[in-house]
């Protein structure tokens, strides 16, 4: 019998019982809608994590001060940013004896208060060196960076993030050539930052002023060492060389023996980011997993439904039978029909996911991704699934005895 005579015999079939044949669909069409949703929903905060932690720069190694041994009153471990392991020295050593390390900052934080005419707003001031933006992938809005000449004056020249202009600022006001002050020092406004939102770990990127660390350190914090340093790898794939390496020199700078544990700690960039990365695909896997569940109930109702299908119309299988009909055709015939009732669920059930995706996205305002490859990989399974479950079904109906079939009541 001719393909085309056996879809039309199928098509026919599922046309005599649309609600049926809907209701078996309905399993399918989930399971593939959930997949869909689920792996965009995965992919998407994979996405939204690399990007914010991009923005950060994926080539930054941080540099904190540490000490296994050093704690305050009391028992209570001192913070990093009070301890005083690191020094211009290191910058220095750095920026002379590093390969793989492009760029190197200084830094020095201090939170206070901003004021501008009558507006206030806390937030904190970090001293860098101009580097710093290159590190952060850092653009500015407008202005101009502050440069070596006001990092060797100490210059009470800054750069503020939107989130400080839009607190100290009337709206449409131009902060550049404006006079802030923090902690009553007075700052000269050179540049506004590009905005950056929040990070992966949920704070305002924005909220800040920068200065020349020489400024924060002499003006507001008092100190001569470095609370924390920055650098930048030459590239990503220079990372660990670049961390071996910055530690092998900081232990030389700061004249560590072989034995004696390092008295500053690295953070990479990178690491963090796959990280996050494995996690979210772990998350996806698992998300993905339990919808697929949904795609095996769904098979389980093709087989039952094609089972109750060849019960009815074992009398139309024997008249078929009957008048020239192989068993190859009535296996056909009914796994045709499995797989259409699959397929077609398939179809819905994409259509479905990716509405249900960009639903997510516009009303919880959470980052979807939609996937090629899985609309691909649920269709695919859809076929699979109609063959697999529709199989045994279909020959029990191409088994059947002809005239015990036309017999049947």
């Amino acid at each position: 019998m001719k393909l085309t005579n056996l879809l039309q015999i199928a098509i026919k079939a599922l046309q005599r019982n649309k609600l049926r044949a809907l209701l078996t669909m309905l399993g399918i069409i989930i399971g593939v809608a959930a997949v869909i949703a689920m792996v965009a929903i995965g992919q998407g905060s994979k996405q939204s994590i690399q990007t914010q932690l991009s923005s950060m720069g994926s080539n930054m190694i941080t540099v904190l001060p540490y000490s296994n041994t050093t704690v305050g009153g009391g028992g209570a471990r001192v913070a990093s940013t009070g301890l005083q392991t690191l020094t211009l020295k290191d910058i220095k050593a750095i920026q002379t004896n590093a390969k793989y390390i492009s760029e190197v900052s200084p830094a020095a934080t201090a939170r206070g208060q901003v004021v501008y005419g009558n507006l206030n707003w806390p937030t904190q001031i970090m001293g860098v060196s101009p580097d710093y933006l290159t590190i952060r992938n850092w653009p500015l809005k407008e202005g101009v960076p502050f440069n070596t000449e006001n990092v060797n004056t100490a210059a009470k020249v800054c750069l503020i993030g939107q989130t400080v202009v839009s607190n100290i600022f009337p709206p449409g006001e131009d902060p550049v050539g404006k006079i802030i002050r923090f902690n009553k020092i007075p700052f000269t406004i050179i540049g506004v930052l590009a905005a950056k939102g929040a990070n992966a770990f949920g704070s305002d990127q924005d909220d800040i002023i920068l200065a020349p660390y020489t400024t924060v350190q002499e003006r507001i914090l008092g100190i001569t060492y470095i609370q924390t340093i920055y650098a930048s790898s030459i590239n990503e794939g220079a990372t660990d060389s670049a961390t071996a390496e910055l530690t092998r020199i900081l232990r030389a700078s700061h004249n560590l023996k072989p034995s004696d544990d390092d008295d500053f700690q690295l953070r990479v960039m990178a690491e963090l980011i796959s990280a996050f990365s494995s996690t979210s695909q772990l998350l996806t896997v698992l998300l993905t997993a339990i919808a697929g569940i949904s795609l095996v109930i769904g098979g389980i109702g093709i087989m039952n439904i094609m089972y109750v299908s060849v019960t009815e119309r074992t009398k139309e299988i024997g008249l078929r039978m009957s008048i020239g009909a192989r068993g190859i055709d009535i296996l056909m015939q009914f796994l045709i029909e499995a797989v259409m009732i699959s397929i077609i669920g398939g179809i819905i059930g994409v259509l479905l996911g990716i509405g249900a995706s960009q639903l997510i996205a516009y009303f919880l305002k959470w980052p979807t991704l939609i996937s090629v490859t899985s609309i691909i990989v649920s269709f695919t399974v859809c076929g699979i699934t109609g063959i697999f479950f529709g199989y045994y079904p279909a020959v029990k109906a191409s088994r059947l005895d002809p005239i015990e079939a036309l017999h049947y009541e």
